[in-house]
């Protein structure tokens, strides 16, 4: 019954809203576009330049896994000529794309995830077994490298006048992107040991392209139970290791208490930061604070 409220409630104030909505004008000339994560609201910020008007559906500190949308978001897409989705499992574009397709019959489609090779979801080294694929794609420079190219294609398509700047925008981009994945090979080059331990499993991708190896505490955000945070403690000490990486978007308890029975320290990583380049740099220093 609650939800049956809480569903008529939200459609009587989407449609309030984006009545208000429709009424307002996109700003003249601007693409209105939006993207479902803050790491793809990059690509179309860099590459649209000021030709572009990005929003973001997921915001700072929300999960991707468990969002919902406001009922403004919703209003917001009325407006948007583009949305840039992350395509690869993400709970919430799995839910809701239908409703956003609906209120916008000519909202364009960018996948951001197309021609990415994604990785099967790993726990204590070995693919989980019921086969599902890690969402994290964009957390490696080469795949950053693929998605600015998507981004570069699908704003082309929605503004043909200025494909000439989107193309010379992304080569600039998938220029910085294969600089910054050699700087991070070398800052990684000398560790010895290469595993490091995270919360929340976000950085399979970041440990497959720099030759690393993540061991994950948790398993689809469930709460780790006594035996399972034993046998987590009990792996770290083996490992010799004393920071546990964790996720501003989780809670950190049980972390803080795996930390302290392996008299270590957590640090925070952020797989949603808006600041893709130097939030890799961010994380390359934590990572290797973490596997000294």
């Amino acid at each position: 019954m609650a939800n049956i409220v809480r569903n008529f409630f939200y459609t009587l104030l989407f449609f309030a809203l984006f009545l208000d909505g429709c009424a307002r004008p996109a700003e003249t000339g601007t693409l209105q576009v939006v993207a479902s994560i803050a790491p793809l609201a990059y690509f179309a910020e860099r590459i649209g330049g000021t030709h572009v008007a990005v929003s973001v559906m997921v915001p700072p500190g929300g999960n991707p896994h468990s969002y919902e949308p406001s009922p403004r978001q919703m209003a917001r897409l009325g407006d948007a000529a583009l949305f840039i989705k992350a395509g690869s499992g993400v709970e919430f574009e799995m839910d809701w794309m239908e409703r956003f397709l609906s209120i916008n019959r000519s909202l364009r489609l960018c996948n951001g995830v197309e021609g990415i090779r994604l990785l099967r979801v790993k726990h204590d080294g070995l693919v989980h077994q019921d086969g599902r694929y890690d969402p994290h794609y964009w957390l490696s420079p080469v795949n950053g490298m693929i998605i600015s190219k998507n981004v570069e294609r699908a704003l082309a398509a929605a503004d043909p006048a200025h494909r000439a700047e989107y193309v010379a925008s992304s080569a600039k981009l998938q220029a910085e992107l294969q600089l910054l994945d050699r700087e991070i090979q070398r800052e990684l080059a000398g560790l010895k040991n290469r595993r490091f331990l995270v919360f929340h499993p976000a950085w399979g991708y970041y440990a497959d392209a720099f030759r690393l190896q993540q061991i994950a505490a948790e398993e689809e955000g469930k709460t780790l139970t006594p035996r399972q945070m034993q046998r987590i403690i009990e792996q770290a000490k083996a490992n010799h290791i004393t920071v546990v990486l964790v996720s501003p978007q989780f809670s950190s308890s049980q972390a803080e208490t795996i930390a302290r029975e392996i008299g270590g320290t957590i640090r925070s990583v952020d797989p949603l930061s808006s600041d893709y380049q130097n939030n890799l740099r961010r994380a390359t220093t934590a990572f290797i604070e973490a596997m000294r």
